[in-house]
């Protein structure tokens, strides 16, 4: 991948030692950029890892691709960067990308269906605004907040299997998550409904790094019983989500907004809301099974959000 240009002048080497913080190193490394082309931002000159990412055009935040904006101003997230070949010429798939093809091809043997249902997120803007400086990440709230439900609805957690439904015995969330190179990844979060959010979010962080590295295990990517697809952050209202290969569920969110909302009694006032849509294999899963799933969803989430840091 072409490095972008810096205008800025690359800061000169110290003692003949270019400064740069170890991730920035790792990541220069990865893109074959060459630190001493570099401007650092940091401290005296250091180069630091935004830097790296910066000249190489990279998104700044792949980890925050499963996150939904918080009320607050927030720095865009980047998409990710597009492979450049000549126009007219045919551009081979990466390994992930055929992945992707094998798995979407499969998944239009499966009769499915959707369901949508708009969510009033200002509690859980809140807690995250709270807990954000603890680690906390959205993602975690999220896949805590569907895993919590699917205790509840163990069938939206089944599968599929040659003449009968297979339960799951453990709730894992796989999350989408777009590879810079290409090709999309989906790293599990095993046990959601068992593990704390800080656990979670640390799992999360620790999770995309290495996917990003392309150090996960297929024990890592593969083993989802449930999964999350989220385009909020690209400002996307809604949208509607492909299954995944041996899963009964995928839940699509998108952007939370500020909404007038229109009370029983005539009142009006803003609330901030999201759109999720609900995909299910119909072999096993019902309308009102996916119904009662997002209105126990919404519930949790509009009324008891705090239940979800205990």
């Amino acid at each position: 991948m072409a490095a972008t240009a810096v205008a800025a002048t690359p800061t000169p080497p110290k003692n003949g030692r270019i400064i740069a913080s170890p991730r920035a190193r790792k990541l220069a490394k990865e893109l074959n950029l060459d630190l001493a082309t570099l401007t650092g931002s940091g401290p005296n000159g250091r180069i630091i890892a935004e830097d790296v990412e910066t000249a190489s055009g990279r998104p700044a935040a792949v980890g925050t691709l499963p996150q939904i904006p918080a009320p607050a101003v927030s720095k865009p997230v980047a998409a990710p960067t597009p492979v450049t070949v000549p126009l007219g010429q045919v551009a081979p798939m990466n390994t992930l990308q055929n992945a992707v093809v094998r798995n979407m091809t499969a998944s239009l043997s499966v009769p499915v269906f959707r369901v949508g249902y708009t969510i009033t997120t200002d509690g859980l803007d809140q807690l995250y605004k709270q807990l954000k400086s603890k680690g906390v990440t959205m993602t975690a709230l999220l896949a805590k907040a569907v895993a919590v439900t699917l205790q509840k609805h163990p069938i939206l957690n089944a599968s599929y299997v040659e003449n009968g439904i297979q339960y799951r015995a453990g709730i894992n969330i796989a999350i989408a998550v777009a590879m810079p190179d290409g090709g999309l990844i989906t790293p599990v979060l095993k046990n959601a409904d068992q593990i704390d959010l800080y656990s979670l979010s640390r799992t999360w962080k620790d999770l995309v790094e290495r996917s990003r590295a392309k150090q996960l295990q297929p024990d890592e990517y593969s083993s989802g019983t449930f999964t999350l697809s989220n385009l909020g952050m690209f400002g996307v209202d809604k949208f509607d989500a492909i299954l995944p290969a041996g899963q009964g569920s995928i839940l699509a969110i998108g952007a939370s907004r500020p909404q007038l909302v229109v009370a029983a009694d005539g009142s009006m006032a803003v609330k901030r809301q999201m759109q999720v849509n609900i995909t299910c294999d119909h072999r096993i899963i019902y309308g009102a099974d996916a119904a009662t799933f997002l209105q126990s969803l919404a519930k949790l989430i509009e009324t008891n959000v705090q239940s979800l840091t205990m």
